[in-house]
C-alpha cells in the first residue's frame, strides 16, 4: 500500500488547526481502515513564522497522535516556501502527497477521490472549486482577470485551483528540481508533464479566523506570478518603445506644418507629449527593474527558507 502524506502550510491558526487536524486525521484513519492506503500516512503541518498558538497546537497533537508532524520556520516565509517545505520533507518517505490549506476552504472529502485517481495512474489530481459564491465580486472579478491575463501570456494555468492538489513521489521530486527562489507553484506544475485530472468541489467559508491574503498580498502574489512565468511584460517595453518611435515619426507633420506656418506650436501639445514619454520611460523602468530584482535574487541562492525546529 502506498503512504500518504498531507501537507498543510499554517501562518497564525490557532482558531481553526484543532478542527483541521481532526477532521483530516478522521479521512486518513478511514482510508487506513479500507486499505486503501499505508497504516503509516501521516500528516505535517509547517508553522510559516506563526505568532500565535499555532506550533503549540502542533506539538500537542503529536503527543495525542504520532501521524502528526510539524516543521516550524524561524520566521514567515510566505505560503509557497512552506508548501515547498513541507513537500521536501514528505517525500523522503511517502509515495504520494496532497497539500491542502489549513482553513479546510478546500473541501478535504475530496482527498479520497482523488487517492482513487492516483491508484489508477493518474500522477496530479488538482482540486478545481467549482462555485466562488463565498467571494465577493471584486474577488470573482480580478481572479477571472488574472486567469485571462496569464492564458493571454502563454501561461498555462488550471482555471479556480489553488493548492489543493495531489502529487505522485515523482511529480513532487521533479517539480522540487525547480531551484528558482521566486517560485509560482501553481503555475509550475501542469508544466511538469504528467499524467494530470481534475476533481471538482464546494469551496466554502472559513470556519473561523480571517483570511491572510489580504487585496495587497493577492496583488503581489498575481505580479509574481507574472513575472515569474513569462518575460511579456518586457516585451511589452519593447512595443511601446516602438509605439512611441512611430509616434515622434509621426509628429515630424507637426514640425513641417509649424514652418509653413500652418499651425501655432502650444505649451500644452508639449507638455503632454512630456509626460505621455516620461510615463513611458517610467513604466518601463520599473518592469525592467522587476526582472532585475528577480535576477538578483536568484544569483544569490539564498535558501528558501530557515527551519527553527521539527517535531514526529
Amino acid at each position: 500500500m502506498k503512504k500518504l502524506t498531507i501537507v498543510i502550510p499554517a501562518f497564525d491558526e490557532e482558531e481553526v488547526l484543532p478542527s483541521t487536524l481532526q477532521r483530516l486525521l478522521k479521512i486518513e484513519n478511514n482510508l487506513i481502515t479500507a486499505q486503501t492506503i499505508n497504516p503509516d500516512s501521516n500528516i505535517i503541518v509547517v508553522d510559516d513564522g506563526s505568532t500565535d498558538k499555532t506550533w503549540s497546537l502542533i506539538t500537542e497533537a503529536n503527543k495525542r497522535d504520532s501521524h502528526v508532524a510539524g516543521i516550524k520556520f524561524s520566521r514567515n516565509f510566505g505560503h509557497q516556501n512552506a508548501l515547498i517545505a513541507g513537500m521536501t520533507e514528505a517525500v523522503k518517505t511517502a509515495d504520494v502527497i496532497v497539500s491542502i490549506d489549513a482553513d479546510l476552504q478546500d473541501d478535504p472529502d475530496a482527498i479520497p477521490a482523488m487517492v482513487h485517481k492516483f491508484l489508477a495512474g493518474t500522477d496530479i489530481v488538482y482540486g478545481v472549486r467549482n462555485n466562488r459564491d463565498t467571494d465577493t465580486w471584486f474577488k470573482r472579478t480580478s481572479a477571472n482577470l488574472f486567469y485571462k491575463t496569464l492564458n493571454l501570456l502563454g501561461v498555462k494555468l488550471v482555471q479556480n485551483h489553488a493548492d489543493f492538489r495531489l502529487m505522485s513521489k515523482r511529480a513532487v521530486q521533479t517539480l522540487l528540481q525547480y531551484k528558482e527562489r521566486n517560485l509560482f507553484i501553481r503555475g509550475i506544475i501542469p508544466m511538469l508533464g504528467f499524467k494530470s485530472e481534475k476533481i471538482y468541489y464546494k469551496r466554502t467559508p472559513r470556519m473561523a479566523g480571517k483570511s491572510k491574503y489580504p487585496l495587497k498580498k493577492m496583488l503581489a502574489f498575481a505580479w509574481n506570478g507574472i513575472t515569474s512565468l513569462s518575460i511579456a511584460p518586457v516585451r511589452t517595453v519593447l512595443l511601446l518603445g516602438v509605439f512611441a518611435s512611430l509616434l515622434g515619426i509621426a509628429l515630424l507633420y507637426s514640425f513641417i506644418s509649424k514652418w509653413m506656418g500652418l499651425t501655432v506650436h502650444g505649451w500644452s501639445s508639449l507638455m503632454i507629449s512630456i509626460w505621455i514619454l516620461g510615463g513611458f520611460q517610467m513604466i518601463s523602468l520599473g518592469i525592467i527593474g522587476e526582472y532585475i530584482g528577480k535576477l538578483t535574487t536568484e544569483t544569490k541562492k539564498r535558501p528558501r527558507f530557515t527551519i527553527e525546529s521539527k517535531i514526529g
